[in-house]
């Protein structure tokens, strides 16, 4: 009997036929992760140097590696980061996301939680239909500026900043990047995550503001004459291109719409962003060499680096002994096991940080669809990856990897971006002082999720 036909008769195959490249895929893995938890070394280069290591160690073939299978760098996610990352270095330069923080800012009237909460609801739903790190990077900069106006220091305005990136972006396929790598992964569209993850998010992200006005309350004291000053700002000079801005919002508008109904058109949502992109290239007319200047390159070749080392943790068979242990408890109890997938993703992604952790955990669920639906893992499809489940698990490892992220500092790359600039600034955010905010919000957030598992899906 083959190892993959062992695995759907339930016998217990040896899955590991090499020990040896089995712990060193292990051990590389183990070490990127410290690295780039640490931030010693640059995360893109720690997850270029660990691709080279396990492809020059031989622990993967590079045919496989790049190949774009199960155990290879998913290109779907790759191409989808960076058609949406092209649609937003073209309209960032109308000045719309800056008119939308002013308005916002303007909109509290001088009073800094208020000011706090609806630059939080802005995040939020930027972070849902852009994605969490872009929209960091553009409002982190007016959240410093809207501060200084009112007065106050801009590391509440922030870290507020940095959770409502997390949960905004919880709440759809593109929000953020564990979500894009397991709608990937899971055949799961655009229109899957806004059924089953925007109402979650919606009631995590009310928690968050609640949390937040209880904090802020007490530390945050609002100046004599900070109506005034917000008063003094004036959003119509952050149009700089008013035509370009127009043809902007009209190709997201069909690139979103696109979005909506990729499935029925049998599209994949990386082709729906590179048609978005190359549509607002033609019209637009921009210079093509600043706009790629613009594109986030390290981050899509730290995606690409952490898909080639979780590859050889499939070759080499570890993501199938984690999914042999997973596919036992499943079978006997699989709501329990889906409430484990949830907390213990919660607290990696918060320790590990979330796409690694999900780059991980992918492969191990798409294996398990297949041990559970009885099918060889090559012919694993919707019927398997979408049973009843499977969809838990799924949802499960989305929320968790995602609000998980709000535990620390490093949990998410848009914490990390959202640090970046406010040291650079003179503000920094100390690890431990996150954790005041992060803490809180990370537990009740998980909780209200634990609820909303066990009542829709358990």
């Amino acid at each position: 009997m083959t190892q993959e036909a062992a695995a759907i008769h339930g016998a217990e195959p040896a899955l590991i036929a090499n020990p040896t490249h089995a712990i060193a895929a292990a051990a590389i893995f183990v070490i990127a992760y410290a690295l780039i938890a640490t931030e010693r070394v640059h995360r893109t280069v720690v997850a270029i140097a660990g691709a080279a290591a396990v492809l020059a160690l031989r622990l993967v073939d590079q045919s496989v590696a790049f190949g774009g299978g199960h155990a290879g760098v998913d290109w779907n996610v790759v191409f989808l980061l960076l058609g949406m990352m092209i649609i937003v270095a073209v309209t960032q330069r109308t000045g719309i996301f800056q008119w939308v923080a002013i308005k916002a800012a303007k909109a509290s009237r001088g009073q800094p939680v208020r000011a706090i909460l609806l630059m939080s609801v802005v995040t939020a739903v930027l972070s849902a239909f852009l994605d969490n790190v872009t929209t960091v990077l553009l409002t982190a900069p007016i959240s410093m500026l809207i501060a200084d106006g009112l007065g106050i220091s801009p590391i509440p305005m922030l870290i507020a900043q940095i959770m409502a990136s997390n949960i905004g972006g919880t709440a759809t396929l593109i929000g953020d990047p564990p979500n894009i790598m397991i709608g990937s992964a899971a055949k799961l569209g655009f229109l899957d995550f806004i059924a089953h993850l925007a109402p979650i998010a919606v009631i995590a992200f009310g928690a968050f503001a609640g949390i937040m006005v209880l904090q802020f309350r007490r530390e945050l004291k609002t100046p004599l004459d900070a109506a005034e000053r917000v008063a003094g700002f004036d959003e119509s000079r952050a149009i700089t291109d008013p035509k370009l801005c127009r043809r902007c919002l009209v190709v997201l508008g069909i690139t979103l719409l696109g979005f909506f109904i990729h499935q029925p058109l049998h599209l994949q949502p990386a082709t729906v962003a590179l048609a978005g992109a190359a549509l607002l290239l033609v019209v637009s007319r921009v210079e093509i060499d600043g706009v790629l200047r613009q594109v986030e390159w390290s981050t899509l070749l730290f995606f690409v680096g952490i898909f080639v080392m979780v590859s050889a943790l499939v070759e080499t068979g570890i993501i199938g002994v984690g999914t042999g242990w997973l596919a036992a408890r499943a079978d006997a109890s699989p709501g329990a096991m889906a409430v484990v997938v949830l907390w213990v993703s919660a607290v990696a992604s918060g320790v590990l940080g979330s796409i690694p952790l999900v780059a991980a955990a992918n492969p191990m669920l798409v294996e398990l669809a297949a041990r559970l639906g009885g099918v060889p893992l090559s012919g694993v499809g919707a019927a398997q990856l979408h049973s009843a489940p499977m969809l838990a698990f799924w949802w499960a490892l989305a929320l968790g990897a995602c609000l998980g992220a709000n535990f620390t500092l490093i949990g998410a790359a848009a914490n990390v971006v959202v640090a970046g600039v406010a040291d650079k600034h003179g503000h920094p955010i100390s690890f431990m002082g996150y954790l005041r905010y992060g803490i809180p919000t990370t537990l009740a957030t998980i909780i209200l999720c634990h609820f909303y598992l066990v009542l829709r899906y358990l």
